[in-house]
């Protein structure tokens, strides 16, 4: 019979907003540092293992030393989630790096993140869970907010090589993420966060492997400054930001994680206009502005 983990006391009320906070800051450079790999020729399968890959093996001391014996007690339903965890999160990067190579930074940031549509759907058939009335329109405003970044993005020329391809791997690295989500706040209720940080991101980075070596993707013989980055995704997006998001899975409920991630375009946004040029219109500028309005509204209501 699986135990519930106690990490600690709760932690203060605020404690999960400013983690979260930092979290999103962190991701919000996930999508910088995939599109500089790719201009150094690494190919996005290959930036998604590295990311996940690295991240795992950084991890391992802690995970075995924090949480070795409940790695060796783990039970047939956890390891089952867990490989479940792994194989969407898997998908959501596989999916949504490849996605960056066909449209632009804001459009795919802006799909990849509407997981709170898709997550709040699922809580509330699945889980029975009601968003407070503050919390709805929080939702409603931010994906309003997106939407707009959506439309705006697809009258740009700057749109991408093919927008329609990368517009659709983008959502589907959203549902795949929406999934995990929702596997991994079920595996956090019995897990402490070292050992479900290192066994989902090692159980995706060896279906990564495992597809790498199918399709002939080669992982070495790239540019050393390609490596480098996908380090640096693997320290900051990676177990920086998403691992901030795994920590308040027992703190906040998934559908508020999800609005937080609608936070993600508007860093990403910004930071496509000062590296890649990446303009963007009044119409965008307005969308970011529903995005964090909504965010705010959500944290309201999550926090009454």
């Amino acid at each position: 019979m699986e135990e519930r983990v106690q990490e600690s006391e709760a932690p203060p009320r605020w404690l999960p907003f400013v983690v979260l906070g930092v979290g999103l800051l962190a991701i919000s450079f996930g999508a910088i540092l995939a599109r500089l790999a790719q201009g150094h020729g690494l190919p996005s399968l290959t930036i998604a293992t590295l990311r996940l890959g690295l991240a795992a093996l950084i991890i391992t001391p802690i995970a075995l030393w924090q949480s070795g014996h409940v790695l060796r007690t783990l039970s047939l339903r956890q390891g089952l989630l867990t490989c479940g965890a792994g194989f969407f999160l898997a998908l959501h990067f596989a999916s949504w790096i490849t996605s960056l190579e066909y449209t632009s930074v804001a459009s795919s940031t802006a799909l990849v993140t509407t997981n709170l549509l898709w997550v709040g759907i699922a809580s509330f058939f699945l889980f029975g869970e009601k968003p407070s009335a503050l919390m709805a329109f929080g939702i409603v405003i931010s994906l309003s907010g997106s939407l707009l970044i959506f439309w705006s993005d697809s009258q740009s020329s700057e749109a991408g090589s093919d927008p329609l391809l990368g517009n659709f791997l983008a959502i589907v690295g959203s549902w795949c993420f929406s999934a995990y989500l929702l596997i991994g706040r079920r595996l956090r209720a019995n897990l402490p966060l070292p050992a479900y940080v290192w066994l989902a991101y090692g159980s995706a980075s060896l279906f990564l492997l495992f597809t790498c070596q199918v399709s002939g993707t080669p992982l070495s013989g790239h540019a050393g400054a390609a490596y480098l980055i996908a380090l640096g995704m693997a320290l900051g997006p990676q177990l920086l930001g998403h691992t901030s998001y795994n920590w308040s899975l027992r703190h906040v409920s998934a559908t508020f994680i999800a609005v937080v991630t609608l936070g993600e375009p508007v860093g990403s946004a910004a930071l496509a206009w000062l590296f890649f040029g990446e303009s963007f219109a009044l119409v965008q500028g307005i969308g970011f502005v529903l995005l964090l309005f909504g965010i705010y509204l959500a944290a309201r209501g999550e926090g009454r």
